[in-house]
């Protein structure tokens, strides 16, 4: 093979190899920072693209997807000088790869470092209790303070997270004994509140007992009351009745005498030791005129009335 054929073979394969060379294809969310002889060119987005061989120099892919950042556990001390360990967790996304790039050396070191600072600032100024309790508004400091500062880097802060907090092992052991203290108060606090609204239930379920008891032994007593007024008008409108009646029907001398008997026989069978018998009744006919003149009187008293 002559020396120009070589030369040829040679050459074709360098423009293969220089062709292939030129061809760059960046992945989706990622991007390629390109430098022509040293100097910031352009920076790649997704696709396909054609760069000049041995003039353009590209960087390794850069992603664009929101990275987290584990840090470890830094030691801070509080306002009330008790020293804790925190470890946060940073939520970041590269939003401009040149700045990126070009912005700082070693960017998730940087990133560590102004977060373990600014986390320094903002605990130093709280105490300890208020540390424990503000995690929420610490996070939100940080994340303000470090997307301000990482803005020049091309970052983006989304999320800051304190993960833990890891009081020293006294204070530790000095808020459990605390938080049992409290639960104890709390138990013994509703166990009384229960006893007292049980006390209550109790004192008012007597006191409705005792006022249905009142209410129903008045009821008792009025209706007895009424039952007996009732049998006394019934029994006096009866003797009433058979007054009249005996009196309307004339009664004959030998029934009074009987009645008077009858009457007498009653007396005799009482309680009573002592008879006393009118004066002016020596007979029959005086026991008779005195029996009648008993009868009629409850009439000539009615009729008075």
């Amino acid at each position: 093979m002559p020396a120009w054929g070589i030369v040829l073979i040679v050459l074709g394969a360098l423009i293969v190899v220089a062709f292939a060379c030129s061809i760059r294809i960046v992945r989706q969310a990622n991007a390629v920072v390109v430098e022509r002889l040293g100097k910031y060119c352009k920076t790649l987005e997704t696709g396909i693209h054609l760069v000049i061989p041995f003039f353009d120099r590209t960087s390794k892919p850069i992603s664009l997807k929101e990275i987290v950042a584990d840090f470890k556990p830094q030691p801070v001390i509080t306002k009330d000088n008790v020293t804790m360990q925190i470890d946060t967790v940073v939520y970041f996304q590269i939003t401009d790869a040149k700045l990126f790039s070009y912005g700082v050396d070693s960017p998730i070191k940087a990133i560590e470092n102004l977060t373990a600072t600014t986390l320094r600032n903002i605990v130093g100024e709280l105490e300890l209790d208020e540390t424990l309790t503000s995690r929420d508004t610490v996070n939100t400091k940080m994340r303000v303070i470090l997307d301000e500062a990482t803005d020049p880097w091309g970052i983006k802060i989304n999320r800051v997270e304190l993960k833990n907090i890891l009081p020293p092992k006294d204070i530790q052991e000095a808020m459990e004994k605390q938080m049992r203290a409290e639960r104890e108060r709390r138990e013994q606090i509703l166990r009384a509140e229960g006893e007292k609204k049980s006390s209550i239930l109790v004192a008012e379920g007597e006191k409705q007992a005792k006022i249905l008891q009142a209410e129903a032994d008045k009821q008792a007593k009025i209706l007895a009351a009424e039952a007996e007024r009732e049998a006394l008008i019934a029994t006096a409108k009866g003797e009433s009745e058979a007054i009249n009646l005996i009196n309307k029907a004339n009664p004959s001398a030998a029934y009074v005498t009987m009645q008077g008997f009858e009457a007498l026989k009653k007396l005799a069978e009482g309680e009573a030791t002592k008879i006393i018998v009118p004066s002016e009744i020596q007979n029959v006919s005086g026991l008779l005129a005195s029996i009648t003149e008993t009868i009629k009187d409850p009439k000539k008293k009615s009729d008075k009335k």
